[in-house]
Formats: C-alpha cells, sequence, structure tokens
C-alpha cells in the first residue's frame, strides 16, 4: 500500500468524486466544510433520536411493566401459583429469540421508520389487553405475542441509525437511545408509584398501569410513521447538498453501499466467519446479567423488606444512576474509538454487584446491598450497546449488518431464557443461584471481550506490518471494504 488513504480532516473533510451519485455530481462535496457536517448531524440528532428513544422507552415498559405489577399484587389477583409468574416472564423470550431476525430483514428491506411503528402498535395492544386478561392462559398468550412484536426494536433501530451516523458516532447514538431502556427502569418505578395510589371500586390498580402504558405505545406509534424518514436519501428536510453529504459520509466510514438492495444470500455470510461466533458467545454471557437487572430489579430491591410503594420508589434512583454510566461509557468509546476494554469496565462493575449481593444478609445491610444495586445498573446496561456498536461497526455491508445485529440482538435475547429459569419462586427473597449464575455469565463475558479485544490489536499490527504502513480503522474510507475482514485494507475497530 503506497498511500494513505484517508482523508485529511484539517478543516474541511475530502470526500473522493466517486462516493457521490451521478446526480448529484453538480454539487461540490471535493472539500466540506467541518461545521456544515457539524449541523446535519445536530438535525439528525434532533430529528431521531428524541421519536426513537420515546419508542424504546415505550418498548421496555410494556415488557417489564409484569414486575412492578407483581408489586401490587397483580399475579395474585389473576390467581398465579408456583413458578407461574416465572413463566410469564420466560414465554416471552422465545418469540422475542426466534421472530427477532425475520422481522429485522422487514426493517431492511421497507425500512424501519415503517415497521418499528407497525410494531409499536401491536406491543402497545398487547398491553393493553394484558390489563383485561384474568388467568394464566390468556397472560401467556399475551406474553407470547408481546415477544414477536418486540424482537426487531432493538436490532432494526441499532441498523436504522448506522445508516445515519459513522462508526465513531453510532455508540454515543445507541447509547442515547438505549438509555430510553434503562431510565424505564426508574421511569416504571414514578409511573407505578403514582398509579398505585389510584383507589377504584371495579378496577385494580395494575390494570390502570397497563392500560396508561399500552395506550401511550399505540399512540406514539402514529407519530413515529409520519415523523421518521426511511433514509437519508428519501428525507424531504434534507436539501440536495445535505441529502449528498449525508451519502458521503456513510461512505466514507460506515457502509460500503448507501441504500444497498437486500440480498438474502450475502446477509448471512458473516456468520461463516468465526469472528461473528465470538461475538455471539459474548452477546450470550452479557445477555443474563442484563435480563436480570432488568427483569428483576423490583424483586431485588423487594428482598431488602421495604413496602410495595417504597420498592417501587427505591428502583428509580439505580436506574438513573445506570443510564448515566450507560452514556458516560458509550461517549468515552466513541471519543477513542474503543470498545472492549469501555465493555470490560462496565462488565467488571456489574460483577461486583452480584457478588456483594449474594455475599452478605441483605436486610440486615440494607444500605450495602441499595448500594449494590446501583452497581448492578452502572455494569448491566453499558455492555449491550458497546457491543451492538462494535460488531455493526466491523461490519461495512449494509445488508450483512441488518442480519448481525438481528441475529446478535436474539442470541443476547436468549439469555433471559436462563436468567427467569434461575431466578425461581423457592429462591426467594435472596435469590442466591441467581446472583451467582449472573455474576458467572458475567465473568466469562469479559474474559471473551478482552481475549477478543487483544486478538484484534494484534491482528491490525500484523497487517501493518506485513504491508509496511501504520495505519486504524480510521484511516479506511469503508466504500473498499466490501471484502470485510477478507480487503488486505481492512483493520478491526476493537
Amino acid at each position: 500500500m503506497d498511500s494513505d488513504p484517508s482523508p485529511k480532516r484539517t478543516g474541511s473533510m475530502e470526500v473522493a468524486p466517486s462516493v457521490i451519485k451521478e446526480e448529484e455530481m453538480s454539487l461540490d462535496l471535493t472539500h466540506i466544510d467541518l461545521d456544515e457536517e457539524r449541523r446535519l448531524r445536530r438535525k439528525f440528532d434532533l430529528h431521531l433520536l428524541p421519536p426513537l428513544a420515546f419508542m424504546y422507552l415505550c418498548n421496555a415498559l410494556d415488557k417489564g411493566n409484569v414486575g412492578n405489577a407483581k408489586t401490587d399484587g397483580w399475579d395474585k389477583d389473576i390467581h398465579l401459583k408456583g413458578n407461574q409468574y416465572y413463566l410469564l416472564v420466560m414465554i416471552f423470550y422465545v418469540p422475542f429469540c426466534l421472530f427477532g431476525t425475520p422481522i429485522s430483514l422487514l426493517v431492511k428491506r421497507f425500512s424501519a421508520a415503517r415497521v418499528l411503528p407497525l410494531m409499536m402498535v401491536g406491543f402497545g395492544s398487547m398491553s393493553l389487553l394484558a390489563g383485561a386478561a384474568t388467568n394464566f392462559s390468556q397472560i401467556f398468550a399475551i406474553r407470547f405475542f408481546l415477544g414477536i412484536f418486540e424482537s426487531a426494536m432493538l436490532p432494526g433501530v441499532i441498523f436504522y441509525l448506522s445508516t445515519f451516523y459513522k462508526r465513531n458516532e453510532l455508540a454515543s447514538r445507541v447509547g442515547l437511545f438505549y438509555a430510553a431502556a434503562s431510565i424505564a427502569g426508574a421511569f416504571s418505578g414514578l409511573i407505578a408509584y403514582g398509579v398505585f395510589h389510584i383507589k377504584h371500586s371495579k378496577y385494580h390498580s395494575w390494570q390502570f398501569l397497563f392500560w396508561i402504558e399500552g395506550g401511550g405505545s399505540v399512540v406514539f406509534a402514529i407519530f413515529a410513521w409520519f415523523w421518521l424518514p426511511k433514509s437519508p436519501s428519501t428525507w424531504h428536510k434534507l436539501t440536495s447538498r445535505q441529502k449528498a453529504l449525508a451519502r458521503a459520509r456513510i461512505i466514507s466510514d460506515s457502509s460500503v453501499v448507501q441504500d444497498e438492495k437486500l440480498n438474502i444470500r450475502e446477509a448471512f455470510r458473516p456468520l461463516l466467519d468465526r469472528m461473528y461466533w465470538l461475538w455471539a458467545l459474548i452477546c450470550l454471557s452479557f445477555g443474563v446479567p442484563l435480563a436480570s437487572v432488568n427483569n428483576f430489579l423490583p424483586q431485588i430491591v423487594a428482598s431488602l423488606g421495604y413496602s410495595t410503594i417504597r420498592t417501587n420508589l427505591l428502583t428509580v434512583a439505580p436506574n438513573v444512576v445506570g443510564t448515566v454510566a450507560l452514556l458516560v461509557l458509550t461517549f468515552s468509546s466513541d471519543y477513542f474509538r474503543e470498545r472492549s476494554f469501555h465493555i470490560c469496565t462496565a462488565l467488571a462493575i456489574g460483577i461486583t454487584g452480584f457478588v456483594i449481593l449474594g455475599a452478605i444478609d441483605v436486610q440486615a445491610h440494607r444500605n450495602v446491598a441499595y448500594f449494590a444495586c446501583f452497581l448492578l445498573t452502572s455494569g448491566a446496561f453499558a455492555p449491550s450497546v458497546l457491543v451492538s456498536a462494535w460488531y455493526s461497526n466491523n461490519t461495512p455491508g449494509e445488508s450483512k449488518r441488518a442480519v448481525v445485529a438481528a441475529v446478535m440482538v436474539a442470541i443476547a435475547n436468549s439469555s433471559g431464557l436462563i436468567s427467569t429459569n434461575v431466578f425461581r419462586a423457592q429462591d426467594e427473597p435472596k435469590y442466591i443461584p441467581a446472583l451467582a449464575t449472573s455474576a458467572g455469565f458475567g465473568g466469562l463475558c469479559l474474559c471473551l471481550v478482552l481475549g477478543t479485544g487483544l486478538y484484534m490489536r494484534v491482528e491490525n499490527r500484523r497487517r501493518n506490518r506485513e504491508q509496511g504502513v501504520n495505519i486504524t480503522p480510521a484511516d479506511i474510507p469503508t466504500e473498499v471494504l466490501a471484502d470485510g475482514p477478507k480487503s488486505p485494507q481492512f483493520r478491526y475497530m476493537y
């Protein structure tokens, strides 16, 4: 390799004319002022992130509201027995894992801006029906369909954002979006705290919880359908120059081709690469502590011995702190263009929380146990976002990236089956086996991430040494990386 192929960015971004569509050749994009690029990025931030974050907030509320409802006696009112509550939590993950990939292919074919609002109407409707369910069989069917409708939300949005943002911008944007899910734990606690004060002669307080959260999802889905653009190239709010600039950005540092036509055979090709099997194991392992926190934090806090209303209120602060930790780690990861060490930091924090809770008498040492809940949330949320950005950054093809995101998220979600099967009624209130299992999978994930990150660093140095250059992933325009890691110019973003 004779020269550094990267654009020189002193006060402008250079873009090769080959990245511009023929109809846009009249626009001078040879030199782009960085302020102009910054204004376009801000436009994406303001128009895309708030509605997507609220969509995911609704997604997380409708998925997790059974945890809050249980603290108000929902399980007793619909006559659940033994482990039936835990079966209801578990059954959600079966369709959640199975349907994510096929629906994500629809996201690639028809755009997340169309598919995800339809899915949102579906999961909002399931929450409305849950408020009217009166027995185990009814709520079992509702939870199954809820899993179908929610399955493509996270991979769909990860892929969608990757068509607007460059690689060093993706983790922080997915982090802002995902923050809605982590803050949902706090928000759901506040909603439950307020709703459970409602006293009605005919309806239970938990019914209002399902109806309020489900109704909000359906209403907002209608707004999202009309608000979200299908792609930068078709967005009516962008000028011709802004569309060309958006395309140039993606070609330089995200995708091989923008608006790539879906090719099913090519889309699944990355799964033949052993690196993606490593990421699959990483997703499986971080998913266990994540599912434990998402599904059972109210029960963990309840084990401290507080009243129903206070338990829901006490879930707020840990979720807020976890959200702040998520944003700090994702923005730092984008700034330094580094993923693996940031993931390891979060995992180590979460593991510490599980170990503390399993090692002490939580009611005798309430303050220490409650502090451990902050460690759980601080360590559980960030790995999901950072790992998603990690494999997306190293998959430059759009169709491939859509499938990879769907498969990896499905594998991570399948961990919920492990988590829900180790949180058992007979282990209440301490859940020692569940805490030990969550910590163990977190430790496995830490080892896998550390090993993979070190391998990528060694491999990049090997390629530089053999080619007589000193380049990083930031120096390579993604339009030349159609062959992925097989391309001589490819460098892992670690």
